[in-house]
């Protein structure tokens, strides 16, 4: 079997096998590699190892060395070409007029070509224009037109999920998404809930479209009849990802419940038998109930007194509080009249005061009077 090691050469792009030779390379080393369109640069995300011969495509391309100082401080060059290259190109297509949407830049590692991505509504005739870039740079030019899910690979952004794009992350490639997943997935069906920042549908649909549909012949049907550990019912939801049911159950004393169950532990009965079934609930008393096992009984006389317990409870709760307010209305009642009154005896004793004085002055007047007449 064949020696391989693997190989990505931009972001989270694919994953190609090269052959390493005599070479000792270990994961996440940095590599230059030859390929079809000349020599590239790469990184190592998968070590030496030995896999058959059909699941490769041979003969496989080789490693040429370890990437040195030398070979990094290329690949910091080209990156700081591609800016410039860039600014150059979009001033080009505006005085061209191009109806053309510039998206990435890419150098060869050896410089020997420069591709430029771009997207278009429709066919560009750009030839004037890749004639004045290979007279400016000097080299070969190549104008490669994508579509926007590419785009959006290529740039990066935040999902309506709040993560960056699955695109950007960890997807190598891109799949077919239909509407039919969302569908299967009873997922809301407006376009901007389930289109992604491409204006293309959302690639995440289809990671759980398989989940949904190995356990779609599991499930139960929406207001079918069921047998459940506590009785008959009737499906109202279904929990795909727990594996569960929501089930309307009915208890003695015409007392409804909505419950959760597991997929294995709920049975669908036909109508006639679930008919049966509500009849002996409602004949049976609570303590009579088995239908999981005989020794487990359904008590529904402990959980009414425990639900009045409560309800007790929260009645004292209300009167101890009641009373304490109004306790406390009393005392602010008592305290406010104490003060009025003794407002209204501070009123009377000045009003007292103030006659004093007058008297002492009329008298004080009289005497007056009655000197002088003396005198006289």
């Amino acid at each position: 079997m064949p020696k391989v090691t693997g190989v990505r050469f931009k972001g989270n792009g694919k994953i190609y096998y090269f052959s390493p030779g005599e070479l000792e390379i270990n994961k996440g080393d940095g590599v230059i590699v030859e390929t079809a369109q000349g020599t590239e640069y790469g990184d190592v995300l998968i070590a030496q190892k030995e896999v058959r011969e059909e699941d490769v495509v041979l003969p496989l391309k080789s490693i040429i060395r370890v990437a040195t100082e030398k070979d990094l401080k290329k690949l910091e060059d080209n990156v700081k070409k591609e800016k410039d290259a860039h600014s150059t190109c979009l001033k080009k297509i505006e005085k061209h007029k191009l109806d053309m949407h510039l998206v990435n830049v890419e150098y060869s590692f050896d410089g020997k070509k420069i591709v430029f991505f771009f997207t278009a509504d429709g066919r560009v005739d750009f030839r004037e224009l890749v004639k004045e870039l290979a007279s400016t740079f000097r080299t070969r030019i190549e104008l490669r037109q994508i579509g926007v899910r590419d785009e959006t690979k290529m740039k990066g952004g935040i999902g309506p999920c709040g993560r960056e794009v699955c695109c950007a992350t960890f997807m190598t490639g891109f799949h077919p998404v239909s509407i039919k997943m969302a569908k299967e997935q009873n997922i809301s069906l407006n376009p901007t809930k389930i289109s992604g920042l491409c204006g293309r549908l959302m690639c995440c649909l289809a990671h759980e479209y398989e989940v949904y549909r190995d356990i779609r012949p599991r499930l139960k049907r929406m207001g079918s009849t069921v047998m459940t550990p506590d009785g008959p019912g009737i499906v109202v939801d279904n929990l795909v990802l727990l594996e569960k049911c929501k089930v309307r159950v009915t208890f003695p004393g015409e007392t409804i419940e909505i419950r959760k169950y597991p997929l294995d532990d709920v049975k669908a009965i036909s109508k006639e038998d679930a008919q049966k079934q509500f009849e002996r609930v409602r004949k049976m008393k609570p303590q009579e109930i088995v239908f999981n096992n005989p020794s487990e009984t359904w008590d529904r006389e402990e959980e009414k007194k425990s639900k009045d317990n409560n309800r007790n409870n929260n009645k004292n709760r209300r009167r101890r509080k009641k009373s304490n307010n109004s306790q406390q209305k009393n005392k602010n009642t008592q305290n406010s009249n104490n003060n009025n009154n003794s407002n209204n005896n501070r009123t009377v004793n000045v009003k007292n005061r103030n006659n004093n004085n007058q008297n002492n002055q009329k008298s004080s007047q009289g005497k007056n009077e009655n000197k002088d007449k003396s005198k006289l």
